[in-house]
Parts: C-alpha cells; sequence; structure tokens
C-alpha cells in the first residue's frame, strides 16, 4: 500500500512539474557563430535537460576508456592471485604426499604468480628440502629470516636443517632468535629440550619446567653434566628440595654433600627419601664406598629401619645377609620379597642362591626365574625402551621426562592363584655379632 501511495505521489509530482514547464511563458533566444535560434520556453528547458544528459554521458564514456588499462591490471593481477592460489594448493598436496618434483614446480609457479611472499618462500623450501637440495631451501628459510612476517618461519626451517645436518651448537643459537621473536612457543619448548638432549646443556633449559616437565628432571640432568663441582652441587640441590624423594636428584645431593664432607646430612637425605619410595639406587648411592660385607648389611639395616616392608628392602637385606654368609637371614628376607609384591626375576635368582648355599637344589627355583617377570627398571614411558640407569630423556625416541621405575605391583591375599603371606607391620633390630638380623613381631 506505501508504495502505491508514492508511485501516486512521485506521478502527480512529475505531472505537475511537466505542466509547469509546458505552460512557462516568453522565448527564449541564443545567437553565436553566425546562428541565431528562438524558441519558445518550455521547449529550451526541455533541450537544455536533453544536452546536460548528453554531456553526461559523453564525460561517462570518456572516463570509461581513460580507465581501460587499470581495469585490465587489476583482472591481470586478479587471475594471477586465482592461478597462484591454485597452485599453492597443488604445492600442499604434493608436500603432502611426498612428491617432491611436482611440490618445487608448483611452488616456483607460486612464486612466479604471486611473489615472494612468506607462504611462497616457505613452500619453496619445503619442497627443495623435501627434494634434498638444502642449498636452495637455506636460501629460501633465509629470505624469510629478512621479513618481518616470517622471520620465525625461517629460524624455524633452519633450525631443522641444522639438526640434520647435527649442527647442536647453530640449533641453539637459532632456537634462541626464534625465542626473541614468539616467547613461549610450544615448538620452542621441544627444539631447546632437543638440543639440551644432544648437547648436555640441560641448565639452559630449567626455565622451561612446568607440569609436563618436572623442575627435579631437568635439575637432576643439569647437575650430571655439570663440570664445575659448586656449580653441579647448587643444581643437585635444587632439583632435590624440587623433590626430595626423586632417587636421580636424591643420589646427586647427597654425591655433592659427600664432596663437601657431610657424610652423615647425606646419608640422611638417602634414607629420608628411602622411607618415602624405596629403590635400589639410593641403596647403590648409600653403600658405593662401603666393600666390608658385615658394614653394608649394618647400612641396609638403617634402610630397612625406615621402610621395613617393602620389597625392595627385604630384597637388599636378602642379598646383602647372604654375601655376608647370613643364609637363614637372607632366606627369611627373601622370602618375604616374594610374598610382598609379584616375584621377579632378581628375587627368584636370590632364592636360587641362597638354596644353593644351603646345599638344596636350585633347579626348580632357576625354572620359576626364568620364567618370571622381568626386573623393575627404569623405562620410557612412550616408547617402552627399558634402560639401565635414569636418563633425562629416553635415548630411543628423544622424549623429555618420560623416563619412569615401573616395578611390580603390590599382592592381595591370593593373587596369582596361591597363598601369599600378607604383610604385617615388623620392626629390624640390630642382633649380637653372630645371629644376624631377626624380625621382631609378635608369635615368631
Amino acid at each position: 500500500m506505501r508504495r502505491v501511495v508514492l508511485f501516486l505521489a512521485a506521478s502527480a509530482a512529475v505531472l505537475a512539474l511537466a505542466w509547469w514547464v509546458a505552460h512557462l511563458p516568453g522565448t527564449v533566444a541564443v545567437a553565436g557563430f553566425g546562428y541565431s535560434i528562438e524558441t519558445t520556453s518550455p521547449i529550451a528547458v526541455v533541450g537544455g535537460v536533453v544536452l546536460l544528459l548528453a554531456l553526461m554521458l559523453a564525460l561517462r564514456l570518456v572516463m570509461g576508456l581513460l580507465g581501460v588499462p587499470g581495469a585490465l591490471r587489476f583482472w591481470r593481477r586478479a587471475q594471477a592471485r586465482r592461478q597462484g592460489d591454485v597452485a599453492v594448493g597443488r604445492a600442499l598436496v604434493a608436500l603432502a604426499a611426498g612428491e617432491a618434483a611436482v611440490a618445487r614446480r608448483q611452488a616456483r609457479r607460486a612464486r612466479d604468480l604471486l611473489g615472494d611472499t612468506p607462504q611462497t618462500l616457505l613452500l619453496a623450501a619445503e619442497s627443495a628440502r623435501l627434494g634434498g637440495n638444502r642449498a636452495e631451501a637455506e636460501a629460501c628459510y633465509q629470505a624469510l629470516v629478512a621479513r618481518a612476517d616470517g622471520a620465525f618461519l625461517g629460524l624455524r626451517g633452519l633450525f631443522r636443517l641444522a639438526v640434520e645436518r647435527e649442527d647442536w651448537a647453530e640449533a641453539s643459537t637459532l632456537a634462541r632468535r626464534a625465542e626473541a621473536l614468539q616467547p613461549g612457543a610450544g615448538w620452542l619448548r621441544e627444539a631447546r629440550l632437543r638440543v639440551a638432549d644432544e648437547t648436555g646443556q640441560w641448565g639452559g633449559a630449567l626455565s622451561l619446567a612446568g607440569p609436563d616437565l618436572p623442575e627435579e628432571v631437568l635439575a637432576s640432568a643439569a647437575a650430571q653434566q655439570e663440570a664445575d663441582p659448586q656449580g653441579s652441587a647448587k643444581l643437585a640441590r635444587r632439583a632435590w628440595k624440587a623433590n626430595p624423594a626423586f632417587p636421580p636428584a636424591v643420589v646427586a645431593h647427597a654425591a655433592a654433600l659427600r664432596r663437601e664432607g657431610h657424610e652423615a646430612r647425606a646419608e640422611e637425605a638417602i634414607i629420608a627419601a628411602w622411607r618415602a619410595d624405596p629403590h635400589p639406587d639410593l641403596a647403590a648411592a648409600l653403600l658405593e664406598d662401603v666393600t666390608d660385607a658385615k658394614a653394608r648389611l649394618r647400612l641396609a639395616v638403617r634402610l630397612s629401619n625406615a621402610r621395613a616392608e617393602h620389597v625392595e628392602t627385604q630384597y637388599l637385606l636378602g642379598r646383602l645377609s647372604l654375601e655376608a654368609g647370613e643364609v637363614g637371614e637372607a632366606r627369611f628376607h627373601a622370602e618375604r620379597a616374594r610374598a610382598l609384591a609379584v616375584p621377579t626375576k632378581r628375587v627368584m635368582l636370590l632364592l636360587a642362591d641362597i638354596a644353593a648355599a644351603e646345599r638344596r637344589d636350585a633347579a626348580p627355583l632357576l625354572r620359576e626365574a626364568a620364567e618370571a617377570p622381568a626386573d623393575p627398571a627404569w623405562t620410557c614411558g612412550q616408547c617402552g625402551t627399558r634402560l639401565a640407569a635414569w636418563q633425562p630423556a629416553c635415548p630411543a625416541c628423544h622424549a623429555p621426562a618420560r623416563i619412569g621405575w615401573v616395578g611390580p605391583r603390590a599382592l592381595g591375599r591370593a593373587e596369582t592363584g596361591r597363598q601369599v603371606l600378607v604383610a604385617e607391620p615388623v620392626e629390624l633390630v640390630q642382633q649380637p655379632a653372630g645371629t644376624g638380623i631377626r624380625p621382631a613381631i609378635e608369635g615368631a
């Protein structure tokens, strides 16, 4: 309805204007160049309007003709852009498919059509790297580094080339330059950890400590690699304070204390860690300078008083008792170790050694040892590699902070299909010389 009203109003206005022009009085005369034109006012008005429209049309036509070159340039740029985008897509597909020749050809076409942009330079570098042309790849990465909007991409590419040729000094420099551009980038954590793994410069990676990279792991690794004794002691103490129960940190801290002459404090740190979670590395650190079998057994008793009913404690007492000639005590502790957890190879071999010492047939125990589960060991949580000693990163898959101690699980009353002895609280006490170690259990 509104449109109808507006149409009628516009029509009425046009008719009124036409009626007004048609009834204009007087005449209009124009003279010039020997010519004279005279007409009525209405015709002059209509002629002026027609002439004005003709001039506007002519001006528009001229402007259009003058803009043809610019329009052609714009069209060519648009065509190049579309074809360049197609070349970029084809290069990406070729890179994903591993077709180096196609990727390189399409990357070159993209550069020709779009120029040297971060995208085309990166495609050219990656295609050259895929094809084995490292010189061309490095040149493209260097061109990226020279651009403010592509410097990080260039540094990352140069870092990868440095890693491939195992130039760890250059890789470390490139990682630091990249970190200045993008502080805290996730890739940089992996890059710096890889460099630290290869060069042993774990101290420089301490700033990366977090939930996925515990400080005690990085500090322990740095303490192991530090040549300066004072610097190593500071790093070991930092690792120990971060986690007083982490065996590598405790061992490093205890070694530093011993170098400073604080033997008692070193033993206290080891015993406290044993109380939290017994570990054979802790026992080895405590006993490393002791050669006498009886003295080693006395030190083991100190550990047992901290955490008696644990498989590591009972196995340690059994092995050291056997070495000290206390065969009966060795058999008691070995049986306790067998009862406290799934018996692994070392426990069954200890029982076989004890049987041999008692002049009994050890063959059945040796057969059980052959079929027993593997002994606990430092194991990579990512690839499953078992290691003889703790390392900050897995030597197989280079995963940092994934090496953990995988040990036997605790047993219940009837687990593994046989009756087992359930641990009861005991107190191990030192007996007079020649009697060995006896558990103070009521009714024993």
